[in-house]
């Protein structure tokens, strides 16, 4: 299988070189950073939850996350400022490549009833936002040890200048992305 990396560098750099005409290799798009997120509830105080949820993020990612506080309180919430409210990890070069080799050839196809990422995910600066409601569908995580069962999200940033040049980089690295349906 070949590897991420090495694909975009071969076969996906050039085609999107030449079909938006740019001379530097630094001046067509490429995969800048990915970052993995998630929010858990501040109100349950237990460490063994958090040091959970910290272990499968670096099981997945192979980097331990940073712990994200609350900026301003909200009463409603019953959040405070300076509270834990969520991890997230930025992965870049080859880490980053990595990932997003699992991510398109292992962990989608094994999400259930996956059908493909819509092209809505891709935002008007090119880069693409994918939701997984569980983490237990990554294959690093075993579902008996799975303590408690929480949602990521991952964005995938990219240097693209638009969302039709963000499309194109996606759709030759292998993302499965389908078009949208007409509704008539």
């Amino acid at each position: 299988m070949m590897r991420l990396k090495e694909k975009y560098i071969k076969e996906v750099l050039p085609a999107i070189k030449e079909k938006f005409g740019c001379k530097n290799n630094l001046a067509a798009a490429r995969v800048e950073k990915v970052v993995v997120n998630t929010g858990f509830d501040p109100n349950v105080r237990d460490e063994k939850y958090q040091e959970a949820i910290s272990n499968d993020l670096s099981l997945i990612t192979g980097q331990k996350p940073s712990v994200r506080q609350a900026k301003k309180s909200i009463a409603g919430f019953k959040i405070r400022e300076g509270m834990p409210v969520g991890m997230t990890v930025t992965l870049r070069k080859d880490r980053m490549y990595d990932f997003l080799d699992r991510l398109i050839n292992v962990v989608l196809p094994r999400s259930r009833d996956f059908r493909g990422l819509p092209e809505k995910n891709i935002d008007q600066n090119g880069n693409l936002n994918i939701g997984i409601k569980e983490q237990i569908i990554f294959p690093e995580i075993s579902t008996e040890k799975a303590g408690s069962i929480f949602g990521i999200e991952i964005s995938v940033v990219s240097s693209a200048k638009s969302r039709q040049e963000g499309l194109e980089l996606f759709r030759r690295l292998g993302f499965p992305i389908i078009k949208p349906e007409n509704k008539e």
